[in-house]
């Protein structure tokens, strides 16, 4: 059991580098062994959730090196890892079915599917982390193996977003170093333990550094989790090819940025010292504000991936949000919400790359009356808009009611500007979606459809939609049982 996190790291990342030195010249070919990669690597993932589930607190480290007393590369799946373990290990193989269609007309697809792969591992590494140096370590290899996905088309466009987001990345990884070399002087170790690893007697009369060195880190973090002023780096991302946008957006790179700031918060300084200080009022308020800005950038996009790219500027700072809280319930609302946002977000995504791939249209005054062409894709469009704005018992509402409440309750100016930035987004995200959506259904003008196909995507793009809104029915249908099982894990906080 201790060596399935290893697998399912160490499986992708080489199949992935074989790969870029194979290069196949049967497309066919490629596809068999991406998919048989990326399944037999979702299985080890999803194994090693299973597992360290059944195990519950008894699962113990894994160490693979060491590079002194506190440096070591070591995994531990725990609750909040196999929370993100189960999500990329269910929605990474959805996507690779995706891709194979959709990157059928993009070129150099063995490029692709290598990092692709790669990317896969390199997430899975960061979810079972088990202590700070390992997650530091996969979150720098994160910035490397998604780059080129970032830069795939390698025109002017997808270089300046490249260096845009090498930029960002490195800006935020300069901070989490100096978040890492405090944490390994005032530390009793590195490890991941639930409530910090804060030395008291190391800490004393240097609680204002350290406060200081937490919103470092926050914004290091937040970075890839695309916070205000760090997000500039994702909308320009958007010009990726579809499946890197969905990935980025939904699943890897800036979930990754949410789940290392709960382990900041809650595993690395811990919320005993925190709690209270300017350091959690300045996370929560950039946050809050993040909320309200990317919902107003979203509804100034015509351009609808952009839109969905501010959609998710917004929305991951709803799990910001939710952790800054630091309480339980904020804890649980930041889970629920990391895996909600996940499953829609990425069928949003996959909607407006079916529509681009089919008919070229990317801007909505282009896509009027879309349904009668593709009104399988509007009509999964429509579902998960309405999941994202929280239509009751959509799985979105659920999960913005525990983050609302949670903000609410904290009973400070801090908890009621979170609440009120949620009552906002919320109203706004209604806008921004249902606009496009009506669009697609009540054409406000008669524009003739032209482009490239002028019906329903293949099969390959049609069956992810379908599974991931069945996903999004079923998380609804199951969302109070999703809640009481992540209440244990917030009840540690």
């Amino acid at each position: 059991m201790y060596r399935l996190p290893v697998l399912s790291i160490l499986l992708p990342l080489l199949s992935g580098a074989f790969l870029l030195v194979w290069r196949p010249e049967s497309r066919k070919v490629r596809n068999l062994y991406t998919m048989t990669a990326v399944i037999i690597s979702a299985v080890f993932v999803l194994g090693t959730v299973s597992a360290a589930w059944l195990r519950g607190s008894d699962a113990v480290a894994f160490p693979v090196f060491s590079l002194g007393n506190m440096l070591e590369l070591a995994f531990r799946p725990d609750g909040p890892s196999l929370i993100f373990g189960g999500i990329i290990g269910v929605l990474w193989p959805i996507t690779t079915l995706y891709a194979f269609s959709y990157m059928s007309h993009e070129g150099w697809e063995n490029r692709f599917f290598g990092f692709f792969i790669m990317t896969f591992g390199v997430v899975a590494g960061i979810a079972f982390s088990a202590n700070f140096f390992t997650m530091y370590l996969f979150y720098e290899l994160m910035t490397l193996v998604t780059l080129p996905l970032v830069m795939h088309q390698m025109d002017g466009k997808a270089r300046s977003a490249g260096k845009k987001y090498i930029l960002y990345s490195m800006s935020g990884a300069a901070l989490i170093f100096i978040v890492l070399v405090f944490l390994l002087h005032y530390g009793s170790t590195l490890d991941f333990r639930m409530g910090g690893v804060l030395d008291a007697a190391k800490i004393r009369g240097h609680e204002r550094a350290l406060l200081l060195v937490f919103v470092l880190g926050f914004f290091g973090f937040g970075a890839k989790a695309a916070v205000f002023p760090l997000h500039g780096w994702l909308p320009s991302a958007s010009v990726a090819p579809t499946p890197v946008t969905a990935l980025l957006h939904a699943v890897a790179v800036v979930k990754s940025g949410a789940f290392a700031v709960m382990r900041l918060i809650y595993f690395s300084f811990g919320t005993g010292f925190l709690s209270g200080t300017w350091a959690q009022y300045t996370a929560i308020s950039v946050s809050a504000f993040t909320i309200a800005y990317g919902s107003i950038m979203a509804l100034r996009m015509p351009h609808l991936k952009r839109r969905l790219a501010y959609s998710t500027v917004s929305n991951v700072s709803y799990i910001l949000l939710a952790f800054s809280l630091m309480t339980a319930q904020g804890l649980t609302g930041g889970l629920l919400h990391m895996i909600f946002h996940a499953v829609i977000k990425i069928t949003l995504f996959f909607c407006a790359g079916a529509v681009l791939h089919r008919t070229g249209f990317e801007y909505l005054d282009e896509m009027e009356g879309l349904c009668k062409q593709m009104p399988a894709t509007c009509g999964v469009f429509l579902l998960s808009s309405l999941a994202l704005i929280g239509v009751p018992p959509l799985c979105g509402f659920m999960s913005k009611w525990v983050i609302g409440t949670a903000a609410a309750g904290l009973g400070t100016w801090a908890g009621h500007l979170g609440a009120a930035a949620l009552i906002v987004s919320a109203v706004l995200t209604t806008l921004y979606l249902m606009t496009a959506a009506v669009r697609f259904f009540f054409p406000l003008k008669s524009v003739p459809l032209s482009g490239t196909g002028r019906n329903e995507a293949d099969w390959k793009m049609l069956l992810p939609l379908v599974l991931l809104s069945v996903l999004i029915v079923g998380l609804s249908l199951l969302s109070g049982r999703l809640i009481c099982l992540l209440s244990v894990i917030g009840g540690a906080a």
